[in-house]
């Protein structure tokens, strides 16, 4: 066992390392957005209807939101390389066998089986990455993490459409397990523990409500549009249990001897608590750009699922530039991550708010361009300043608690995000329908040319929905810039004591 400053490698060690974590960390983020382009074809394949092939993705998600938060746990049980190694050799072998799947009940019991596996691989690389690098490279760690942790969501439509477009959609599972094996490789060779205290009792009553609360939070947040949210006796009984099981976990997690989470660092750290905050307003931002526009581009415009994803690598491009041009700010310029993440945060409501302005039935390749790069610059500027503040502010195994809560928020807010734009999409198109239909009557002039062309009624009910749908998904882009805005004054306190360039200036050694 070794403490966290015997952990630092150099050298070539160091980027075999790297390339293990990133890696581990890519498979598990484009696994999470890669299946949703493939999906319609899994269920026509596998004979499934839209609900239960919905479970495809609702299984996984669950599985690894409840895993999350048990990371810290686990490593302390298993030891951090253990863990880590055996997540991703599970990871990858539960990937192979999705593929194989030959039923849809075969397939969802893999993807639960893959989630349970994936769900810790991100928070604990991140840590991984802060003890591989000396203190002073906290901030190049982080820049690297994000390559993989913000980038993945944006390439994963476009690998999926790709994909089941030209092979079938058993490879966008296939496509994991040369990198996983890589990736295993790699970190069973070379990654060293840090140091433990002993081994952890089991907080079984801790687990049980943390499994409930948060796997029927989930449920709720992934089916509640479908059934009309608590008008569905089901979907409230279901949010009443989520409610009750998350509050008397925190109640148990904070009078508990030895818990299963300990969510005392929330009360302890302020920056981890804002940093969480943060985390999950970011999530909410960037995975609903990525339900919006695709969603957009290919029931209104008639974009393939190739084009579509490459709308959205381009708001990837300008992450990966904005990601290390922000990392030299932090080094250089010793801006302090507040500032950064302030600016960050207001470039991509600015971003939200474009494209909500630009949304026409006309609208081609090139009208999303300069949104999405503006959004990626944003985006750019988020990441590593928010990992920086965060673990500047922690050390040793509290590490590993801050990194798995910002993980359980970013995956919370992408959850969040999907439910709340799916709701809005919907209840604003059906209120732009009803005014714009209540404007086509005979007295209009423009009706009087349609009937005088002889244009059928279906037509104008068509032109009425699509109008209708496009004014929605303005709106929709509109509320998660607002939503943005609103958040953005949260970095105001995220101030800690120590001078942040401190402990991240950053030599490329």
């Amino acid at each position: 066992m070794h403490g966290s400053e015997d952990l630092v490698e150099y050298g070539a060690r160091r980027w075999l390392v790297v390339t293990g974590v990133m890696l581990a960390t890519l498979l598990q983020v484009l696994d999470a957005t890669i299946v949703n382009v493939a999906l319609p074809t899994i269920q026509g394949n596998l004979g499934a209807n839209f609900d239960d092939g919905a479970w495809i993705v609702t299984g996984y998600i669950i599985a690894a939101v409840i895993v999350i938060p048990l990371t810290p746990w686990l490593q302390q049980l298993l030891g951090r390389r253990n863990y880590y190694v055996a997540a991703i050799i599970g990871f990858t072998i539960t990937s192979a066998l999705c593929g194989f799947a030959t039923s849809l009940h075969e397939l969802i019991v893999f993807r639960v089986l893959q989630g349970l596996c994936g769900g810790g691989l991100i928070s604990t690389g991140q840590a991984i990455m802060r003890d591989t690098f000396p203190p002073r490279q906290l901030g190049l760690s982080q820049a690297l993490t994000s390559l993989g942790a913000i980038v993945g969501p944006s390439i994963g439509p476009t690998l999926g459409g790709v994909l089941t477009d030209t092979l079938s959609w058993n490879w966008i599972f296939f496509v994991n397990i040369l990198p996983g094996i890589v990736s295993a490789l790699l970190c069973a060779a070379l990654l060293r523990d840090p140091q433990r205290r002993g081994r952890p009792s089991v907080d079984g009553m801790g687990l049980a409500l943390l499994a409930t609360g948060l796997g029927s939070l989930q449920y709720v947040l992934d089916e509640g549009e479908r059934y009309d949210w608590f008008k569905d006796a089901n979907i409230l009984r279901i949010a009443l249990l989520a409610l009750v099981s998350l509050v008397l976990f925190v109640y148990w997690e904070l009078r508990v001897k030895n818990p299963i989470v300990d969510i005392r660092i929330l009360i302890h750290n302020r920056v981890v608590a804002v940093g969480s905050l943060l985390a999950m307003t970011l999530a909410f931002s960037l995975f609903g750009g990525v339900i919006l526009a695709p969603q957009f581009q290919q029931s209104l415009l008639n974009f393939t699922a190739t084009l579509s994803g490459l709308s959205i690598l381009t708001r990837a491009l300008g992450i990966m530039v904005m990601t290390f041009v922000t990392l030299g700010l932090l080094n250089r310029l010793k801006m302090r991550p507040q500032v950064l993440l302030g600016i960050g945060f207001l470039i991509v409501a600015a971003a939200n708010f474009l494209t909500a302005q630009v949304l026409t039935t006309q609208s081609v390749f090139g009208t999303f361009v300069f949104p999405l790069v503006l959004g990626g610059v944003g985006f750019g500027m988020l990441f590593v300043p928010l990992s920086v503040a965060v673990l500047s502010s922690v050390h040793g195994a509290d590490t590993q608690k801050a990194t798995s809560l910002i993980s359980l928020c970013q995956q919370l807010g992408g959850s969040i995000s999907t439910a709340v734009l799916v709701t809005l999409l919907d209840r604003r198109a059906a209120f732009h329908q009803d005014i714009l239909a209540g404007n086509i009557t005979l007295a209009s002039p423009a009706v009087q040319r349609a009937l005088a062309a002889h244009a059928p009624l279906t037509l104008l009910a068509g032109l009425v929905q699509q109008q209708a749908a496009t004014m929605a998904f303005a709106d929709a882009f509109f509320f998660l810039g607002a939503v943005t805005l609103v958040l953005t004054p949260l970095v105001l306190f995220l101030r800690s004591n120590a001078p942040a360039h401190a402990s991240i200036a950053v030599a490329m050694e």
